[in-house]
């Protein structure tokens, strides 16, 4: 589930896990709630300024010389925050505060979640139906009767338009207003109450169907479980498992839900690598491959960088990468706690048998208990030359069949790194929604608070000079606007743009940010 959030969790909404997320974390002892409205107050504050004493011992961008505003956004989200959490009586006071701060903050890889559990709150409510951002507004994507009917454009509640309302109840406490992406994913929060003491709930929305505008009145409700998994299918549908399928045939339809898999699912990665390299003659006649990247919260981008290798060749995308981006390089913010995560994170990734990332990630940190012995902020991760190509590399016959990639709002992090590398090649087409963005930000982990009833999320990184830059995201050439994203209908867009003809070549550079 991406937009719709019933338990808080420290990493929901986290676009990129980062290496936390790449094997378990014990679970704390559930914390001792606060037992009166002042106490929930008093949490609410003393959360906040810890978080942002975190933010600043930690956070690359509090001594990136690159970004100067940072400590001032910082003490505004502060500023932001406690005036919030001054006016917070309960549970669902407590994590609006929480949001509220970090939508200040406006970066999906730093932010403080709260540990507070879903039953120390009302239970979620709806309306009894479901919408979804298609592209300039919301829609009615399921209802059952006596709702408003299917596919009505929602035109606003209470004498409020849309889009205000919108941003006044949704972005106010989630999300990242100027990505276009995350009002694929956010927006239709407008029509779940999670008890948000700061907003006014809508009452009496007006609708429009044919042409012919109506009015509904709002009944709220407990969700339940058929509530859920509407909620759930709303923004992308049902993604798939990892693997690959022929929705007909010479077609094949390879399904990326994950970046951060399990042991059954590296298995079925590795089987499609496999099938690509031995099946090779049977990929270079295809009509197509659809990359299906809904699902995809981010992760490691190894697995589709290993992708990318076997479809096009290791030489080309190891030459696409060092074009794309040749003036990029990784600082690495040398605090003590980030220190001691990435040498930890070397003993466990040893442990668990993952040689090569172990090297890594010791080297990481290794480098940053040298930069802290030298009294620096930063380890400057030095890039290591590219192999020279094997003569089986060079001569791979290309890959020039279209590539089609199915885009989700939320893809960020390693999702929008497997965009930004499979768009190097310009036999592919991304279809669906604009993605969501990211900061410079990356490599996060969970630093636990005194108080056990949140968590600071904070990257260990920052990347200077990357081509892809702050805030920026990528558009669709072929737009999904179907209120249902399935295998089918996503299909038939494809389908209608093969039919076309072969596309033209595509180039894609990232838009916004600034």
């Amino acid at each position: 589930m991406r937009a719709i959030r019933f338990q808080q969790n420290p990493l929901t909404h986290v676009a990129a896990l980062g290496l936390a997320a790449l094997f378990a974390v014990p679970a704390a002892a559930a914390p001792a709630l606060p037992d009166s409205p002042q106490a929930w107050r008093a949490a609410a504050e003393a959360d906040i300024d810890a978080a942002v004493r975190v933010t600043r011992d930690n956070h690359p961008g509090a001594r990136d010389p690159y970004n100067p505003g940072f400590l001032a956004n910082l003490e505004a989200a502060r500023v932001h925050g406690l005036a919030l959490a001054a006016r917070v009586r309960d549970a669902a006071g407590y994590n609006a505060a929480l949001d509220g701060f970090n939508v200040r903050i406006g970066d999906g890889h730093a932010a403080i979640r709260s540990l507070v559990d879903a039953a120390a709150r009302p239970p979620t409510r709806w309306p009894g139906f479901v919408t979804a951002w298609r592209g300039d507004a919301l829609y009615v994507a399921a209802a059952p009767a006596g709702q408003p009917a299917l596919g009505s454009k929602l035109l606003g509640c209470d004498g409020k338009e849309a889009r205000r309302l919108i941003r006044d109840n949704v972005f106010s406490f989630e999300g990242r207003v100027q990505e276009a992406g995350q009002w694929w994913t956010v927006a239709p929060m407008l029509f779940v109450d999670s008890h948000n003491p700061f907003v006014t709930l809508p009452q009496r929305c007006s609708f429009e169907a044919g042409g012919k505008a109506y009015e509904h009145t709002l009944a709220w409700r407990e969700v339940d479980a058929a509530a859920r998994r509407l909620l759930a299918e709303s923004e992308e549908g049902v993604p798939r498992p990892v693997g690959m399928f022929a929705p007909r045939p010479n077609l094949v339809w390879v399904s990326m839900p994950s970046f951060k898999p399990n042991e059954e699912q590296r298995a079925a990665y590795r089987a499609i690598y496999r099938d690509i390299e031995e099946q090779r003659a049977r990929w270079l006649a295809l009509d197509a491959v659809v990359v299906d990247l809904r699902g995809n919260g981010g992760g490691s981008s190894a697995w589709s960088t290993d992708f990318a290798r076997a479809l096009w060749g290791s030489e080309r995308v190891a030459a696409a990468r060092a074009a794309y981006s040749p003036r990029s390089e990784t600082w690495w913010r040398a605090s003590p706690a980030n220190t001691e995560f990435m040498l930890s994170t070397a003993r466990q990734l040893a442990e668990q048998g993952s040689t090569e990332m172990a090297a890594w990630a010791r080297g990481a940190g290794e480098g940053m208990r040298a930069a802290l012995a030298r009294g620096e902020d930063f380890h400057v991760e030095k890039k290591t030359p590219a192999a020279a190509s094997s003569p089986a590399a060079v001569s791979m016959a290309p890959f020039t069949r279209p590539v089609y990639v199915v885009v989700p709002g939320h893809c960020a992090s390693a999702c929008l790194d497997a965009i930004d590398i499979l768009t190097r090649f310009p036999n592919t087409t991304l279809v669906g929604a604009p993605s969501s963005a990211d900061s410079t930000y990356m490599d996060v982990r969970r630093h636990p608070l005194a108080s056990g009833l949140a968590a600071m999320v904070v990257p260990n990184k920052v990347y200077v000079n990357r081509e892809r830059g702050n805030g920026q995201f990528y558009e669709p050439r072929l737009l999904v606007r179907d209120l249902v994203w399935s295998v089918e209908t996503l299909l038939q867009t494809i389908e209608a743009d093969l039919a076309r003809g072969q596309p033209a070549p595509q180039a894609y550079t990232p838009r916004g940010g600034g």
